[in-house]
């Protein structure tokens, strides 16, 4: 317990509060793709530092990389660095939930039906889940067959506090196997989220957050080489709404935003966005000091024409501290584009 009697991992109570907070203030949080104890130090440190809480997720390719690479075993990397996060996390002055990115049908039985079957037990014995949500990624499955493996995932979800996120079309691009071409079908229409509501429920069967397709694309793109109409959220809002009477009766995510003007942002917040994922460039904020500590220290790195290189620039230390630093700034920085800047639970 924290500030207050806070927990650095949001209960599911709090959880639900944070999402109701971004809906109701017109901002989202930024999901932050970690792979290792190093990356995730600097997406809590961004956090943190802008006075924002935060969603820290991890991919199936994340999780078979914490695994190690001998065995490559998903669950095994993505309880390791939850239970790290439940721990260091005490230190931050914010509040964080943890998530599961992208998960294809191939690879349910491997990584989120047992991570939720984990957290069911630690439910049932009186605790807190370990992840606050998990995302069934179908949209390389009909609809049809998206929504009835998201009713089964729901409802086992539900049942553990877990919230849902579900992807009901395509994303354009690759994201961990799992891609997309990037053509007029990355728009979901008003009919695929009347069915999602039909399916799902809004609410009463359990939370989900919703995926949809407004013409975003994994993967590293300068503004205006795609497409966005995050308008169209407005369109599956209100047509909805106006079958069911529940207004803005979605939760919805941002994937596939690097590249994203302001304007497209502000607009995809107005609509009811409450997260958004950021992967791409917070990878690149990583590496990029790492790769000029490098090429500036060359000589001290290597052991260039027989000499012993110097321990101070080779020491993992040495560089991870700027990588660190160099993540946790690009953090900060999603945190005031998305306006979760300074609105952390007190």
């Amino acid at each position: 317990m924290t500030r207050s009697g806070q927990m650095p991992i949001a209960t599911p109570e709090v959880y639900n509060e944070m999402l109701d907070r971004a809906k109701a203030g017109k901002f989202a949080y930024p999901a932050i793709n970690v792979t290792s104890s190093q990356t995730l130090h600097a997406a809590l440190r961004g956090f943190a530092e802008a006075e924002s809480d935060g969603i820290i997720q991890i991919s199936t390719g994340g999780a078979e990389f914490l695994g190690g690479q001998h065995n490559k075993d998903m669950v095994t990397g993505a309880v390791a660095l939850a239970e790290f996060a439940h721990i260091v996390a005490a230190k931050y002055d914010i509040t964080v939930a943890l998530h599961t990115d992208h998960c294809p049908k191939d690879k349910l039985d491997g990584y989120v039906r047992p991570l939720i079957d984990i957290s069911a037990e630690r439910v049932a014995k009186g605790g807190l889940p370990l992840f606050q949500s998990h995302m069934w990624d179908g949209s390389a499955e009909t609809l049809a067959d998206n929504l009835a493996i998201g009713q089964e995932l729901l409802a086992k979800a539900a049942a553990a506090k877990i919230v849902l996120e579900v992807e009901i079309t395509p994303t354009g691009g690759e994201e961990d196997g799992v891609s997309h071409e990037i053509n007029d079908e990355l728009y979901t229409t008003v009919e695929d989220a009347l069915r999602t509501a039909e399916a799902l429920g809004l609410g009463e069967k359990g939370r989900y957050l919703l995926a949809a397709s407004f013409g975003n694309v994994h993967g590293v793109y300068k503004p205006g080489n795609v497409v966005l109409r995050p308008e169209l959220l407005k369109d599956l809002q209100e047509g909805v709404a106006a079958k069911f009477g529940k207004a803005s009766p979605f939760d919805f995510v941002f994937h596939g935003g690097s590249g994203s003007t302001a304007e497209e942002i502000t607009t995809a917040l107005e609509n009811g966005v409450v997260k958004m994922n950021l992967d791409t460039d917070t990878q690149y904020a990583f590496t990029r000091p790492v790769a000029a500590h490098m090429f500036q220290n060359y000589d001290g790195v290597l052991k260039v024409d027989g000499e012993v290189g110097s321990k101070k620039t080779y020491d993992p230390r040495t560089w991870g501290k700027l990588a660190e630093a160099g993540m946790a700034k690009r953090v900060a920085e999603a945190c005031t584009a998305l306006r979760s800047a300074g609105t952390k639970l007190k």
